[in-house]
């Protein structure tokens, strides 16, 4: 890489050919690897890298500051593009987010002058064999695999015409795996998320599917109604993170989310959970390590691009079962005197002090369902942040203790608000994949929970 491409030299390039008010320039540099299967056999593998360019021009045009963003990929030109977001920008009124570009270097700025991070396909180097006796051991039993694992590497290079120099590495993987017989009658599924694939262990994932196919043996038709429910991790971080998305202030203070408090303000200081549940992010959770700085394209109701370099601490949403913070950018935060709050990218449930397992509250249970994961979460009410989905690739009935055999999948309507208010138990908290968000979000750790009521609404054919 000659140094006129470097990342770092294509910000200062923006920067230098910037005839605005202000300026922000992001180059995203990444890097991916991939392997996936089917049928017990590898299909395909690969890597590829990446490059984002985003120049961001802040204009005054004398009622007000206005912003412009511009993207790219690749090698673009860097002054037409710098040339094109100060346009955006004066062809924009007046921001309402319009804020002073942030001037404090935040903790964790990271090396600005060190080359980007990467990856290749050397990351699979002890999964790829371990998955290749996963699939002779399921050859053997007459089942077959399929699934996928990728690792991303994206670094960072965010620099500003207050003089900001920011860089971060951020590494993500994830593993799916499916195990289905022969006939397709039968599905199941398992999957984590990992920074490295240096603990992920192909022998536990296999395992998990193999118990589940063998539970799947014995097929049991249930009508819909409401079910004792027991929910895995993954289907709580689904569940959760839509609720994280929606933590808006703004939304709650106008009242156009569950969040607002009827007749004006919003619910910070209610209790949403009867359980002392704690819902918070922290960009130094070991494992789930994220950036520290706020990294904005354009602006939303949760970011907003004058906020780019504002630092992400850690933050408590959810306090001992009360809501304690909202998602609240600088400008909103001014205008509704309460503090400026940044989105973390990471998400984490706790009961403090639990230490049941998923095994152990499926042993007390007298009779139940236990889930796999949630699938196709649309919402329905944002009042009541209601959301509908379906239940995918085993429902599980258990009996006495024991699971006896899986059972109809369901379209489920329930509110993760509502969830957290009815939930008796919780597991303790393991780092876990969500599977229908998770080709945007996968650094989450939660418990397993114990619903007495799901409301499963409807019987689906879906497998």
């Amino acid at each position: 890489m000659s140094r006129f491409h470097r990342p770092q030299d294509v910000v200062e390039q923006a920067l230098a050919a910037s005839t605005a008010d202000g300026q922000v320039a992001i180059v995203v540099e990444g890097a991916e690897a991939n392997l996936r299967w089917a049928a017990n056999s590898l299909t395909t593998n690969g890597s590829m890298r990446s490059r984002s360019v985003v120049v961001i021009s802040f204009v005054d045009g004398g009622a007000g500051m206005a912003a412009g963003t511009v993207s790219r990929s690749g090698a673009p030109d860097v002054a037409a593009l710098v040339a094109a977001s100060e346009q955006a920008a004066r062809d924009a009124g007046p921001a309402e987010d319009a804020v002073p570009l942030v001037t404090d270097t935040p903790p964790g700025a990271g090396d600005w002058d060190a080359d980007p991070a990467g990856t290749s396909i050397g990351v699979f180097a002890d999964f790829a064999p371990a998955l290749g006796q996963a699939f002779g051991e399921a050859r053997d039993r007459g089942e077959l695999l399929f699934g996928f694992a990728e690792h991303s590497m994206r670094t960072t290079y965010l620099g500003s015409s207050t003089g900001l120099r920011l860089r971060h590495d951020q590494p993500s993987g994830r593993v799916e795996l499916n195990g289905k017989t022969p006939d397709f009658g039968r599905s199941v599924w398992a999957g984590t998320g990992t920074r490295d694939f240096r603990d992920v262990s192909v022998a536990d994932l296999a395992a998990d599917v193999r118990q589940k196919l063998a539970w799947s043996q014995r097929q049991v038709e249930l009508p819909a109604g409401r079910y004792e429910t027991l929910l895995p991790p993954s289907a709580v971080a689904d569940l959760m993170i839509y609720l994280y998305w929606t933590m808006e202030a703004r939304d709650a203070d106008e009242g156009r989310n569950v969040f607002a408090r009827p007749g004006g303000g919003n619910r910070t200081g209610e209790r949403l959970a009867t359980l002392p549940l704690t819902l918070r992010s922290d960009p130094h959770a070991p494992g789930l390590e994220a950036s520290p700085f706020q990294v904005v394209g354009a602006s939303s109701g949760a970011a907003s691009v004058f906020d780019n370099g504002m630092a992400t601490p850690a933050v408590d949403w959810i306090s001992g079962g009360v809501l304690a913070n909202l998602v609240r950018p600088r400008a909103w935060a001014l205008k509704s005197t309460a503090p400026a709050t940044a989105a973390v990218d990471n998400l984490l449930l706790e009961l403090p002090g639990a230490t049941t397992t998923q095994a152990e509250m499926v042993a007390a249970t007298d009779r139940g369902l236990l889930l796999t994961t949630l699938w196709y979460i649309r919402e329905v009410d944002p009042q009541t942040l209601l959301l509908t989905g379906l239940t995918r690739d085993g429902v599980f009935l258990v009996e006495g203790g024991e699971v006896t055999g899986a059972v109809n999948n369901f379209r489920f309507n329930e509110s993760p608000v509502d969830l957290l208010g009815r939930a008796v138990q919780a597991g303790v908290t393991e780092r876990t994949l969500p599977r229908e968000w998770n080709d945007w979000f996968t650094r989450t750790a939660m418990p397993a929970l114990r619903v007495p009521d799901f409301n499963m609404s409807s019987v689906s054919p879906a497998s």
